[in-house]
């Protein structure tokens, strides 16, 4: 049976987003093609009382398609996927752009045999990725090139998982492996060329397991990973639930990492007059965490409350070298260790057509020293309200965040702001369906960072869409 869809959606900013997709089924096969078009002029990312001559607008342009050809038969699966992009950015001055063309490649093979499941999984990713950078005048009325960046990768990787569960116990092991080749090449100006990147190989195996006791789950788990650089590490993991009819406790305890990615160690970037500086000594972030939580679930509503704490070691942060009216110099390093508690709530709540969600989350994020965590608010929420009925939907919500800090210092503070969205959906016709929606609904002005200049978010944008839908036979 044959599905075909298309969607058109116009907005605000000379706004154009078109998408398509098909899709067939088979006896044994199936196949799924989709693609999407966007363009929009965008909008000014600073302030209009300090914008300046060389100030534009920061817009976007990209295609993206895919296409996946699936085998299925009696207990095995197979597919092989593909997915294109290419993209172009405007980055808010008239010399700043960046763009990037990217592809993947994937395998995925799945068979159930003698009571257990197997899986492997194979990808291959190529990406070019182009960018002009420039120095601003302190007025804003002038830019100087300083340097193009050219960044070829490519990464590649593999996974085999087993599956297999007897009763009240079951058990998952498999084992990864990942390599991805990077380099940053620079032409700086007036002359000079900066190179920089490499290799990284990093690959691992790893087990877990569950118990079911009554109304109890015992997890249990641990993974060896070997990160490249000559770093190894152990993560174990453990975990308890425990739930009857509407309520369920749970609670967890992990020890793990994340290592330093070939764009941390090797390529250095700015942003209007803030340059970042790349550090090939990077060491691994670890963290050791523990978080206990409390869901209830009835036919009409649902609460999820989780309280967390988080032990940070060697955090990777952007570390500030000097500060000036004309530049801020800033370097990734491994931050001193850093703590992060919070409790994290979330509701929903139905009235015959109509839904209530709405969600917290408090994070005091902070470093030994007792500055805050870049780029991380205490308080932040959401709610939402949706009306649903046959063919017509309407929703309106609302996102806010307190105050947060741009820099590890804590110079920089970005105040507290809230946005409201609404949509609203109807379907016209069989197969058609229109759609409306406002984002930033009062054109709120918030800051977002500084470079050093302020920088801004989206202002009041709005779309109108179309979308179509046939369903073969």
């Amino acid at each position: 049976a044959a599905r075909v869809t298309g969607r058109y959606e116009g907005g605000s900013r000379s706004s154009h987003d078109v998408s398509a997709s098909y899709m067939n089924l088979w006896r044994s096969l199936a196949l799924t093609a989709r693609g999407r078009g966007y363009t929009t002029d965008g909008y000014f990312i600073v302030p209009a009382e300090v914008r300046g001559t060389v100030d534009r607008p920061a817009g976007v342009r990209f295609v993206n398609s895919a296409a996946a050809l699936d085998y299925f038969r009696a207990e095995t699966r197979m597919s092989l996927k593909a997915d294109i992009l290419a993209e172009d950015r405007a980055n808010g001055t008239a010399l700043q752009r960046n763009s990037t063309g990217l592809g993947q490649v994937s395998l995925d093979f799945r068979t159930e045999a003698g009571g257990s499941a197997f899986s492997a999984q194979a990808f291959h990713t190529r990406e070019q990725f182009h960018s002009v950078f420039s120095a601003l005048a302190p007025d804003r009325n002038s830019e100087r090139l300083t340097f193009r960046q050219t960044v070829p990768s490519e990464a590649a990787g593999g996974a085999f998982l087993w599956r297999r569960g007897m009763g009240r116990w079951s058990v998952l092991a498999g084992a990864d492996l990942f390599r991805v080749e990077g380099y940053s090449r620079d032409a700086l100006f007036p002359s000079g060329l900066r190179v920089g990147g490499g290799t990284l190989w990093q690959h691992g195996a790893f087990v877990q397991s569950e118990v079911r006791v009554g109304p109890a789950s015992l997890m249990a788990g641990a993974r060896h990973h070997f990160t490249g650089r000559g770093r190894r590490f152990f993560s174990p993991s453990a975990g308890l639930a425990l739930g009857r009819g509407w309520l369920r406790g749970r609670a967890s305890v992990y020890r793990s990492f994340r290592a330093p990615t070939l764009n941390e160690l090797h390529r250095e970037f700015r942003v209007g007059n803030a340059v970042t500086q790349a550090n090939a000594w990077l060491r691994p972030e670890r963290v050791v965490g523990v978080e206990a939580g409390l869901d209830m679930a009835g036919a009409a509503s649902r609460l999820r409350l989780t309280a967390f704490r988080s032990d940070l070691r060697d955090l990777i942060t952007n570390v500030t070298l000097s500060v000036s009216p004309n530049l801020i110099v800033r370097q990734r390093q491994n931050a001193a260790a850093a703590l992060s508690r919070g409790v994290e709530v979330e509701g929903l709540r139905r009235f015959g057509r109509w839904r209530a969600e709405a969600a917290y989350l408090f994070a005091d994020s902070r470093f030994s020293g007792g500055e805050r965590v870049p780029q991380v608010a205490r308080h932040q929420g959401s709610g939402q309200v949706v009306y649903d009925r046959g063919g017509t939907l309407v929703s309106a919500g609302v996102r806010s965040y307190a105050d947060q800090f741009e820099d590890e210092l804590n110079r920089f503070r970005l105040p507290g702001f809230a946005t409201v969205q609404v949509l609203a959906r109807q379907r016209l016709a069989r197969g058609f369906s229109m759609l409306a929606a406002v984002e930033n609904l009062l054109d709120r002005e918030y800051l977002t960072g500084f470079s050093p200049a302020p920088a801004i978010g989206a202002p009041r944008l709005w779309r109108l869409g179309l979308r179509w839908e046939s369903a073969g036979p």
